[in-house]
């Protein structure tokens, strides 16, 4: 199963105002639209993470690249992806006159953050340090954006930094929480041998049973994984409905 894990930096729009405070930005004052200015990206368990900028490239030989490995890519891992990311590549497919990649399964671990724990921030940054995991890339902030816009090479070179340490942190973030994942991926799918009990989150076989899931229709057992801590269920019925039924 390949998994690939995904950050795109991204322009700012740029536009006429008569004031910075609340602000009604309309089309005629629009002077140009944000556009994917590079992205970084790697698959998940190997070692080389891949750039591309318009610095490097034309904007469409940039997107093709990104567009080839979602193509390739059984899921994608992202941090607010579903919302920005992905969307923002869409976009940028579609204005390229390019054909939309296939459907993918989506791990947006903002999503996860949010609805698993309280933390004071659900910052990439502040959760990542927060568990012992790094930091992201100090930079000067948006004059950083501006600079590579200008096509300041220094700046280009703290940019592609920047974007490659985003996606280290978010494979060392997704290895962490993977057991908090609502709607993990079956691992188990790809597997030849499913007749053994194995984790579906991780295919490791360190399963301790824990109970059952009882349904309308039977009795299921639970498992944890003793490598990664996720909860699982067997799909097979240990108790059927019927015997449930003469139990009670």
């Amino acid at each position: 199963m390949k998994i690939l894990l995904i950050d795109i930096e991204t322009s700012p729009n740029l536009a006429h105002v008569w004031g910075i405070w609340q602000q009604n930005v309309g089309l005629s004052q629009l002077l140009e639209s944000s556009y994917t200015m590079c992205y970084s990206a790697k698959w998940l368990g190997e070692e080389d993470v891949y750039f591309d900028s318009v610095h490097r490239n034309d904007a469409k030989k940039m997107l093709e690249g990104v567009h080839a490995m979602l193509c390739e890519a059984d899921a994608v891992v992202h941090y607010n992806g579903s919302k920005f990311d992905i969307p923002t590549l869409n976009k940028e497919f579609l204005v390229h006159k390019m054909t939309p990649p296939p459907p993918i399964k989506q791990i947006d671990l903002l999503r996860t953050v949010k609805s698993q724990f309280r933390f004071p921030s659900n910052k990439l940054d502040y959760v990542a340090q927060r568990l012992g995991l790094g930091k992201k890339k100090d930079h000067e902030g948006h004059i950083l954006w501006v600079k590579c816009m200008n096509g300041d090479k220094k700046a280009w070179k703290t940019m592609e930094e920047y974007n490659i340490q985003d996606v280290i942190l978010l494979e060392k973030l997704y290895n962490r929480l993977t057991p908090w994942i609502k709607t993990p991926l079956n691992k188990t799918i790809m597997m030849k041998d499913r007749d053994g009990f194995v984790c579906p989150t991780c295919s490791k076989p360190h399963l301790v049973s824990k109970g059952f899931r009882y349904t309308t229709t039977g009795a299921y057992q639970r498992y944890q994984c003793k490598a990664c801590g996720a909860h699982s269920t067997d799909t097979r019925t240990i108790i059927p409905h019927a015997k449930l039924k003469h139990l009670a």
